[in-house]
């Protein structure tokens, strides 16, 4: 239950890579039982799983953490750098949308890119609900937020950003809406 708590968490390469050492030890432990016990049904399934933990191991532990790193090394290396800075992309998903004020109120689900210039066109931010469940999306220009090291934040209002009309989680625009002028303005 561990290991499957560690690789459906998704909470980077490390994390997923030390479930499936889990998953391995397990699946070690189970081939023992079914080879001192005879039942060659259990030890078989066991030997399967094992070679296909180990290369969730490899994947995991192996090429999946030397691409975070990799992408860790740009980041800091471009901190000192004249350039602008570097964010990796993968790293957007479950950047924090933050206020002026500091105030937490979503989270970013992904980015669209464009193809023509490779620039973020918009975000896709959730919202609300509870583990997932009753959560709103919005499509936030990228040109409304700036993208921190560790944050993104609204450069336009709250209010406004609350008025952006919500999007389904499996239908996203081709481009995002222009941020809606909200009531009382």
């Amino acid at each position: 239950m561990i290991a499957a708590m560690m690789t459906a968490a998704n909470l980077g390469a490390r994390v997923t890579g030390w479930g499936f050492v889990v998953f391995t030890v397990g699946s070690i432990g189970w081939s023992t039982v079914g080879l001192t016990s005879g039942q060659t049904n259990l030890l078989a399934t066991n030997i399967f799983l094992t070679l296909v933990n180990m290369v969730g191991i490899w994947r995991w532990l192996g090429r999946q953490r030397a691409y975070e790193e990799g992408a860790e090394a740009a980041a800091e290396k471009s901190e000192t750098s004249p350039q602008s800075g570097l964010y990796n992309a993968a790293g957007l998903a479950g950047l924090p949308l933050m206020t002026d004020e500091g105030q937490k109120i979503g989270n970013v689900v992904d980015a669209m890119i464009a193809c023509e210039d490779g620039r973020v066109r918009y975000f896709v931010v959730a919202t609300g609900g509870v583990a997932g469940i009753d959560q709103e999306f919005r499509a936030l220009d990228a040109s409304a937020a700036r993208l921190g090291k560790a944050e993104l934040t609204l450069d336009i209002a709250h209010n406004r950003f609350e008025a952006l009309p919500t999007i389904a989680a499996d239908d996203w625009p081709a481009e995002p809406p222009e941020p809606a002028t909200p009531r009382g303005e």
